[in-house]
Order: structure tokens, then C-alpha cells, then sequence
């Protein structure tokens, strides 16, 4: 299985992990290339900005498009990790260094990820080894690959930790058959996506 790290700000992962959407538009402020980093139903892993070199949550790959931030802020609203309109551009102006004179609707890329999860910080999972802290959008890994299977494993740890948790069930013995990863639905489509 492939996962992909994406580097994010702490805003975006407090707010979302506040507001616990269904989906969420991890969007890509320069809003020019695709991305095919990932397969549908693929790992992406939220990765803080430094100085905090920790994987905090995730969710499934979707698909991805390039759309006017409005339009992404109509479809998403609120999982776009941005309280209001304006707070998303504020954000995508700070990271495209442009502003509302130059650039009042911003194109952004957007990756729609679904069954988004959240660890709380006493869970996050310090980036892998061959982390390089000169990454600027985010790096691949996958499990055929050592360092990728101990990630995957980490984070699947992480998971059943949370479920016993919400669920109350006091220790992960409790539980039958085997470990399995389970591709999540097709999102309804959005209309102006």
C-alpha cells in the first residue's frame, strides 16, 4: 500500500480535527500541478510544519482537482480546515505570497480525503528516519519498504488505540479475526467539483 505524508499547519489540523467532517479538502496552495502521489483509496497522513516533526492524523485519497478557492470553499466550507472564506484565502495568500489585489478568487489544488482521523498530541507518530527536514510538500512511502511497513504499522496501532478508546472495550485482545484495511466509499460528488 502506498501512503503519502503531507506537510500542513497546525491551524488547519486543529480546525478540522475540532469540526470531525466526514470529508476534507487537504488543499495545495499553488494551485498548478496535479497530484499523483496516490491511488483512490490510498493512506495520506497529515505531517505538521516545523518545528513539530510529528504525523498527527489522515485520511483515505479521493481524487483531486484545481478550483477557485470559492468554489472549494462552497463545496467544503468548513473542511477545508478554514472557519470562513476569507480565513482560507488569508491562509492561501500567505503561503502563495500574493494577496486580494493580485489574486481575489486563488486557484488551489485540492485532495479530497475521506474517514479523516485526528491523533491527539500525546499519540502523534515522529516522522520516519529518512525524514528530511528540507521536504517542503510532503514525500511517499510504502509498505513494500521497511521504513514504509513501520509506518503503516504505526499508525494502524494508533487507530485500534482510538477505537478501543471511543468505544470503551479496555484491551485490544478483545477483538477477533484478522487486521484489515477497509477501502473507503466513493464520496458523493459535489457539485461544483
Amino acid at each position: 500500500m502506498k501512503m503519502y505524508v503531507g506537510i500542513t499547519d497546525y491551524d488547519w489540523f486543529n480546525t478540522l480535527k475540532q469540526a470531525n467532517p466526514d470529508e476534507v479538502n487537504f488543499w495545495k496552495p499553488g494551485g498548478r500541478t496535479n497530484f499523483k502521489a496516490l491511488d483512490e483509496g490510498d493512506l495520506f497522513l497529515f505531517k505538521l510544519h516545523s518545528p513539530k516533526y510529528y504525523i498527527v492524523g489522515g485520511g483515505f485519497f479521493l481524487k483531486f482537482s484545481i478550483l477557485p478557492s470559492s468554489l472549494a470553499w462552497e463545496a467544503f466550507g468548513i473542511a477545508n480546515g478554514a472557519m470562513s472564506l476569507i480565513e482560507l484565502n488569508n491562509r492561501i495568500y500567505k503561503y502563495k505570497k500574493t494577496n486580494r489585489l493580485s489574486n481575489p478568487d486563488p486557484y488551489i489544488g485540492y485532495i479530497i480525503l475521506s474517514v479523516p482521523f485526528y491523533f491527539d498530541e500525546q499519540d502523534w507518530i515522529p516522522v520516519p528516519k529518512d525524514w528530511n527536514r528540507n521536504i517542503v510538500q510532503g514525500k511517499t512511502y510504502d509498505t513494500l519498504d521497511t521504513i514504509g511497513l513501520m509506518l503503516y504499522e504505526q499508525v494502524q496501532e494508533k487507530l485500534r488505540f482510538q477505537s478501543i478508546i471511543q468505544s470503551g472495550v479496555a484491551s485490544p485482545q478483545n477483538r477477533y479475526g484478522k487486521d484489515q484495511i477497509i477501502k473507503p466509499r466513493m464520496a458523493k460528488e459535489h457539485s461544483k467539483c
